[in-house]
């Protein structure tokens, strides 16, 4: 996850549901820690392994879950240690240029009395996030399980607002399924795109389910009796979103589906209207064919034969085009 660019930091200090302290540097997050009644969120955006380090040794952080900080793309997780929990949650939005999911992951360590979030890169936007903070600040005196609650609100509702967006591109395109039109090239990327973006979602989203659920559990002391409603209310906005990603993705199976059949009724369609009129120009052909016979016929040599001729192919093309509309076949 890390690369080779100056991190960026945010600190904050709150001292009996008060902030006292921001923008203070890392070096003094032990000093407020010292005070029991103080909670301290820093967030680290990109920091290199030499930074990861230095607050590792700060927090008494466990070594593997540094690594698995070090080492990008892992799945929505949470991991309990003696001293704290890692979570690994995943923020995402379309991205405006190929129209793709972008995901960013976000890498948490709780302790009694510190949240740190370090994510991968700027694309999550971290002041929403203070700003739910600065709002329900009545909520601060909760410490570490309000701050929590704040960034996976956040992260759930922009998985929300994203499935509801892809919910309005899958409504678009059933209303040009059974447009008279044919769908061309441009529809079929977007339904491929659209059914790679459901598929990465529902993999990000799923597993968010066994982690709010998990930091439920009273045993892990993260949440307070008072908070649980609103940890609730983020499980239940992740249940939402992975079921609508499961249901928009057998709808958008269901489109593809039901395209193919049309494609297939048109071409029978199409094959039925050649297959007609090519029996309707076979019949002059057999006419003049056989008129053209050297052999004494009916009207041979005289003007009474091309008219002859030319009514037999007149009626019988003329039958076979009521036949094939009364069949539907033109």
């Amino acid at each position: 996850m890390p690369n080779d660019t100056p991190v960026a930091c945010r600190t904050r200090a709150y001292l009996d549901g008060n902030l006292v302290a921001e923008g203070f540097p890392i070096a003094e997050v032990s000093d407020h820690l010292a005070d029991p009644g103080c909670t301290v969120w820093f967030d680290l955006c990109s920091p290199s392994p030499a930074e990861l380090d230095a607050i590792s040794e700060e927090l008494g952080l466990h070594e593997l879950a540094v690594e698995d900080v070090l080492h990008d793309r892992q799945r929505p997780k949470l991991d309990v240690y003696d001293s704290h929990l890692f979570l690994a949650v995943y923020a995402v939005a379309l991205d405006p240029a190929s129209g793709l999911l972008d995901s960013t992951e976000i890498d948490i360590f709780v302790t009694r009395q510190a949240l740190v979030t370090v994510r991968e890169n700027d694309h999550f936007d971290i002041d929403a996030v203070v700003k739910s903070w600065d709002t329900n600040q009545n909520l601060a005196k909760y410490g570490v399980g309000w701050l929590l609650h704040g960034l996976l609100d956040a992260v759930v509702d922009g998985q929300f607002e994203l499935i509801q967006s892809l919910d309005g591109q899958v409504e678009q395109m059933e209303e040009r399924l059974f447009d008279d039109k044919p769908l061309g090239r441009e529809w079929q990327q977007r339904a491929f795109a659209l059914r790679k973006n459901l598929v990465d979602l529902r993999r990000l989203a799923l597993p968010m389910r066994e982690v709010v659920n998990s930091l439920l559990r009273r045993d892990l002391h993260i949440v307070e009796p008072a908070l649980a409603p609103y940890y609730q209310d983020v499980y239940d906005h992740v249940l939402r979103v992975s079921e609508w990603a499961d249901s928009l993705r057998d709808l958008l199976g269901n489109i593809r589906e039901t395209h193919l059949t049309q494609q297939g009724y048109r071409l029978n369609t199409v094959m039925k209207r050649v297959s007609s009129i090519a029996a309707i120009i076979a019949v002059p052909t057999m006419v003049f064919g056989f008129y053209g016979q050297n052999v004494p016929y009916p009207g041979s040599q005289q003007p009474i034969g091309f008219w002859i001729s030319t009514v037999l192919t007149v009626v019988a093309c003329m039958g076979l085009y009521w036949l094939f509309r009364k069949k539907d076949w033109l």
